[in-house]
This record gives C-alpha cells, structure tokens and sequence, in this order.
C-alpha cells in the first residue's frame, strides 16, 4: 500500500488546531494582564520544555521500561528494523516493559529521537502479523510526529491548569499593584481554556490515532492484522489486574489501546473507541482488496 493522505481526517484536525490556536491567542492576551502570571508562565515554560527534550526517556521511566538489545530480543529487533525500512524511517530505539498489560507506545520529540515500547503481556497476546501490526502503528506515530504535534498542542493547556491550581496560593490572592481582579480573571479565563482546550486536545488525539491506524496498514499492507490486533488486546485488558492498570494510567494518550477508566474515561478518551478503528480498517481492507 502507498503512504496515501485521507484529507477528511486532516481537515478535522487542522480544525481542531486552529481552534486550540485561536484559544491560546485569548488566553495569552488575558495572561499579559497579570505580571505576577508572565513571570509564573516563564518558569512553567521551561520546566515544560525541558519535558519535551527528554519526553522519551520520561516515558520509559514512567512505564519502568528499559532499552534491550538485539542479542536479548532478536526477534523484536527483526520485525522493528524491517518496519522502520518499509516506512522510510531511521531505526528507533527499542524498549520493554515488564507488565501484562497488553500495550505498546512510541515516544521522542523527532523522528532520530524516537522509541518504540511494548509490554511483556502484548509479545505473549498476539502472533507475529498482528505484532508488526501494532509496531507499524506506533512507527506511524513518529512518521507522523504525533508526540511533538501533541506535546506542543497541550503546552499552554498544562500552563492554563497549573495557574489554576497553583495562581492563588503564589500570588497571594493579589498582583503586585495590590488589585485582586487580575488574579482572579486570569483564573478563571485559565479554567475556561483548560476545559475547553481539554476537549480539543484530546478529539486532536482520537484523529491521530485513525491516522496512525491508516498509516501503520499502509506500512505492513495488512490491515486486518492490525484490525486482529486490537480485538485481542481490547478483549485482554479487563483481565488485566487493577494494580497493574492503575501504575499505567498517566500513559494512556500514548497507548495502541487506552487503560478505560469508567464512563468519563470512556467520555474523554485519547483514543476511538476499539470499534470504529476496526471498522475503518476493514474498509481500508477492503478498498486494498478491491483494487
């Protein structure tokens, strides 16, 4: 299969862009007000960009997971250094985590930065053609720079809700001119974009993983593997035990399937719901077949 671009799903998110930009253009405008809050959105700022510059080893810590070597998984290595090939891209680095949940991430703010992680429990739950699969999508990923695209898309959403959190307790209830006013419009326009950027950020996440979805068939030409794949570890994950999805859940936006957390989990999910992305795929199989 060719790399073909579905425009329908980039015009949806070039929208939702644009409305995340015109909201962070209100909120910039409302912070400028408040010199208490420049100085605060400064520290933040560099606190924030030196997440971005080591996105992938935070990653990899949170989840536990460490880089292996050909000689300790040759077989992994295999598939990834073919897929890599196959979808024009340097080899990322390789990770394992020793957990049974199903699951699988790509991480790194670039595409010579990147690393591909799965988990113990997905290498024993699914075969071959559905692994590489899963490795396709999360190769997608970073052809399609979703972790700088999504880490950029959310910067001054974390800033809007840590002034929410925090902007009371450090300014005093007050800005240095003594007025109160500033301090709490700018809170309350930081809790107005946090919730709407919120639900932007994460319909900006359900749109890349269809076109992860879409890319990674497009690396194997097998989408019903991909499609296999996801039933098995949709299936698996309520078998999982809680202890185990509860040290997992800050790395849902990342996951190949999210940790579901109930009916708001479901409501704000990162991802489509399992359903609809394997519907897609199997259109996807059958426009393949049908040429």
């Amino acid at each position: 299969m060719e790399w073909q671009t579905d425009w329908g799903l980039r015009a949806r998110m070039i929208l939702t862009m644009f409305l995340l930009f015109v909201l962070y253009i209100v909120f910039i405008g409302v912070m400028t007000q408040t010199r208490f809050f420049g100085v605060a959105i400064l520290g933040m700022g560099v606190f924030l960009i030196g997440q971005f510059f080591f996105s992938d080893k935070l990653a990899l810590y949170s989840m536990g997971a460490r880089e292996v070597d050909p000689d300790e998984y040759p077989e992994l290595h295999r598939m990834i250094d073919r897929l890599a090939q196959q979808a024009d891209l340097p080899k990322p680095k390789v990770a394992v985590a020793d957990s049974r949940a199903p699951n699988a991430f790509a991480t790194g703010r670039s595409k010579k930065s990147s690393a591909v992680c799965v988990t113990t429990g997905i290498m024993n739950t699914l075969d071959q053609e559905e692994l590489e699969g899963v490795l396709a999508h999360e190769l997608a990923h970073i052809k399609n720079r979703d972790v700088m695209v999504m880490t950029i898309a959310s910067f001054l959403s974390t800033i809007a809700f840590l002034v929410v959190r925090w902007g009371w307790l450090f300014s005093g209830g007050r800005d240095r001119g003594g007025n109160g006013a500033p301090i709490i419009v700018a809170i309350v326009v930081s809790l107005v974009v946090w919730i709407i950027s919120f639900l932007l950020i994460r319909a900006l996440s359900r749109y890349r993983e269809y076109a992860a979805d879409r890319g990674g068939a497009s690396i194997t030409g097998k989408p019903s593997a991909l499609a296999t794949a996801l039933m098995k570890i949709d299936g698996r994950m309520d078998k999982v035990p809680k202890e185990d999805l509860r040290d997992q859940a800050e790395m849902n936006a990342f996951f190949i399937i999210p940790i579901k957390s109930g009916v708001v989990g479901k409501l704000f999910s990162t991802h489509p719901s399992t359903e609809k992305r394997i519907e897609r795929l199997r259109d996807l199989e059958r426009e393949l077949e049908g040429r």
